[in-house]
């Protein structure tokens, strides 16, 4: 009778070791196999949550088929403790060893709420924008101008007011190419999810600050972010000057920086860069003047806001060291800070036999080889222009 005993308890502990067995590898099957999510989704994870709270959400959400399978797969891995706050992206059919993986890396957020500061070469602009999961772009919520003053200055609207309460929320400063030293550091002195200050003796050098993205959190110190960007043009400037083909009618780095900040303001297509060097560059082998506005605009200026009317005929005959119609060769130094397209067409330039070159009407620009031709250019210019005053 104890022998039966004894077998039946033996029978039934060996089946529920396979049972166990088999519930086991069925649970890590789960837990890396594709989850249920149709739709890619945003999962937002709070400073102080738990991993308790998280599988919840998830299920809730419909992206993983038990919290109970996630939770045990967590601490099977010793991640329960890794749980990171922020808002991630959690991608249509996402596994929960996926997801485990994504919330306990840590890094920047990749999907949720960003704030994008845009510095622009006549103005700034400040867009709250949110991630549609389902489409993968972002939907604007809030814009604003930071830096408008008098009856146009507004009050943050809510929307912005609330995101920047909130701790996961995303933050980008783009800085357009051919923006000022000047326009650059005033733009940033309105970010306030920005500390610190520039004061005026600590300027960067004009041309120095590179045209890009840069991700920032909210407290970051304008002096490190100025930094990022120093360093950002330097590398590129270093990059590109190695990249130099020969004959070319300048020496040194520095010149070449001034001549692509040249042709950044003077043309906003790309497929034009080299060519528009090719122009300034045949000039100087040939010492002829530049000629170009931007200069004698930067003259008057100094970088510092915009000209907003046309040039005058004392500043195009001025002394400046800018004016280009008066002086030999290149100004002293940038008149923006050109990005990293515009330094290779400084460097590689078209070879074309063009000295000149003038508006099209179309956005572009008309280029010539002799000036009989570039005045028929500029004639159609005008014509251009007239009409154009005629419409407004």
């Amino acid at each position: 009778m104890w022998r039966s005993i004894a077998s039946n308890a033996l029978t039934l502990f060996i089946v529920a070791l396979v049972a166990l067995a088999g519930v086991i590898a069925w649970g890590k099957r789960e837990y890396t196999a594709q989850g249920p999510l149709e739709q890619a989704v945003c999962l937002r994870v709070p400073s102080g949550s738990t991993m308790r709270r998280v599988s919840q959400n998830l299920a809730d959400m419909g992206a993983v088929s038990s919290a109970q399978i996630f939770r045990i797969g967590a601490d099977y891995t010793d991640k329960s403790q890794e749980l990171k706050a922020g808002s991630f992206l959690v991608e249509e059919g996402a596994s929960m060893a996926e997801i485990i993986d994504q919330i306990t890396r840590g890094g920047a957020s990749t999907c949720g709420t960003e704030v994008v500061y845009r510095i622009g070469v006549n103005r700034a602009e400040v867009q709250v924008r949110e991630l549609d999961p389902a489409t993968g772009s972002y939907i604007e919520t809030a814009e604003f101008d930071p830096l408008a003053e008098g009856d146009e200055a507004l009050t943050p609207p809510e929307e912005y007011t609330k995101v920047r309460a909130e701790a996961d929320t995303r933050y980008r400063v783009l800085v357009a190419e051919g923006t000022t030293v000047w326009r650059v550091v005033e733009s940033l002195k309105a970010a306030d999810f920005l500390t610190g200050s520039i004061e005026a003796d600590e300027m960067p050098a004009e041309g120095m600050l590179a045209p890009d993205s840069y991700e920032v959190r909210s407290g970051s110190d304008v002096d490190d972010l100025i930094a990022r960007m120093e360093e950002a043009q330097q590398q590129r400037i270093e990059m590109v000057w190695a990249e130099r083909v020969e004959g070319l009618p300048f020496d040194t780095p520095e010149e070449m920086l001034i001549m692509a900040s040249i042709i950044e303001k003077e043309t906003g297509l790309p497929e034009e860069r080299r060519q528009v060097a090719s122009v300034f560059e045949n000039r100087l082998k040939r010492g002829m003047r530049l000629q170009t506005d931007p200069t004698v605009i930067y003259g008057v200026t100094n970088g510092v806001g915009v000209l907003g009317r046309g040039l005058r005929q004392s500043e195009l005959q001025s002394d400046s060291p800018y004016n280009t119609y008066v002086i030999e060769g290149m100004p002293p130094g940038p008149i923006a800070n050109p990005g990293i397209e515009a330094m290779r067409a400084a460097v590689n330039p078209d070879e074309t036999p063009y000295i000149f070159f003038v508006a099209d009407g179309t956005g572009g620009h008309a280029f010539a080889e002799t000036l009989v031709e570039h005045n028929a250019n500029v004639a159609k210019w005008r014509e251009i222009e007239a009409q154009q005053r005629a419409n407004e």
